[in-house]
């Protein structure tokens, strides 16, 4: 597991954030999570990560401004944004899981993404 590709977390929801993580981890996957846009721009720093899976709404740091950061400054990294909020209408550059979603069906779409690294 350790050479995983990593996966990072970011929803602002502890409930959310820190079950799909251990969801997640229990699949396989290396994990690693933020609350917050801001959180979440220091470990894309410190980590090498291969994925997002990304709360739309959050704060300090979310919503539009979150997902033109990673557009703009991660323009190669995949991400799955993830919300109860959002519509099609939003313009969203990434693919769209709406809450609640099924925790298979998101870990199988990670997979794809990931090349079935894991």
């Amino acid at each position: 597991m350790d050479d995983a590709p990593l996966v990072l977390v970011v929803d602002d929801d502890d409930g959310v954030r820190l079950t799909l993580r251990d969801y997640l981890e229990l699949k396989g996957h290396r994990i690693v999570v933020s609350s917050d846009g801001v959180g979440a721009i220091k470990l894309l720093l410190d980590h090498e990560v291969a994925l997002v899976v990304t709360d739309f709404r959050m704060g300090p740091l979310g919503g539009d401004y979150w997902i033109r950061f990673l557009r703009r400054f991660c323009p190669d990294l995949p991400v799955l944004v993830m919300s109860g909020l959002v519509d099609s209408d939003m313009g969203i550059p990434f693919q769209v899981f709406a809450k609640p979603f099924d925790y298979g069906a998101l870990e199988r779409r990670i997979r794809e993404l990931l090349g079935d690294a894991t």
